[in-house]
């Protein structure tokens, strides 16, 4: 993904850790595609066959897709397994806020409960985290758009994995924000 995902990492801290779960995930793996072994990569695909249907776009395609879903079950011991990771491009640079995520909750409407929705006013950036039962794990499903650009990730993951992680990366806001925030010139005085 392209933009100041850092800053965008700070801004949803408090009420998006999930988010950072997901954005860790999708920058730690290539671009590919890898079929989840369960039934919830139909409303994925339906997903994606929605945005292609109502914006175009072209789907990226890269060879060995299986491995991305070994390299993270191998890294998280198997707490994050079955990734099925989609990226589209040549989409619009904007899509109004709300369209996608209408669509979106109509495809993942069978048990999914959508718990993160983050949007920039200009609709060229936005993020959607779905979540539903699965036994003793989530499932999650990421749906970001960036200014044309849409990443979708889904996986099964362990609730201790998804804790863990976000306590990694609450850790890491902590770390990553200024002791003293910097003043505005124009309030500053003069000196006179």
């Amino acid at each position: 993904m392209s933009g100041n995902g850092g800053n965008r990492m700070r801004w949803v801290a408090g009420g998006g850790a999930a988010l950072m779960v997901a954005a860790l995930v999708m920058a730690a793996t290539p671009r590919t595609v890898v079929r989840a072994a369960n039934g919830d990569a139909a409303c994925l695909q339906a997903v994606e066959a929605g945005v292609q249907a109502r914006w175009g776009g072209h789907r990226q395609r890269i060879p060995m897709q299986w491995l991305i879903s070994s390299a993270a079950g191998l890294y998280t011991h198997g707490g994050v397994s079955r990734m099925h990771v989609v990226e589209i491009d040549a989409l619009p640079k904007r899509i109004e806020p709300g369209e996608l995520e209408s669509l979106a909750s109509r495809e993942m409407s069978n048990g999914w409960s959508r718990i993160v929705r983050e949007q920039d006013v200009g609709g060229e950036d936005q993020s959607l985290i779905y979540v539903k039962p699965e036994g003793n794990r989530l499932a999650m499903t990421v749906v970001s758009f960036d200014h044309g650009e849409m990443d979708m990730v889904q996986m099964s993951i362990e609730p201790e994995e998804l804790s863990r992680q976000m306590r990694h990366w609450e850790q890491q806001d902590r770390h990553d924000r200024p002791e003293h925030p910097q003043k505005d010139e124009d309030s500053e005085d003069s000196g006179a």
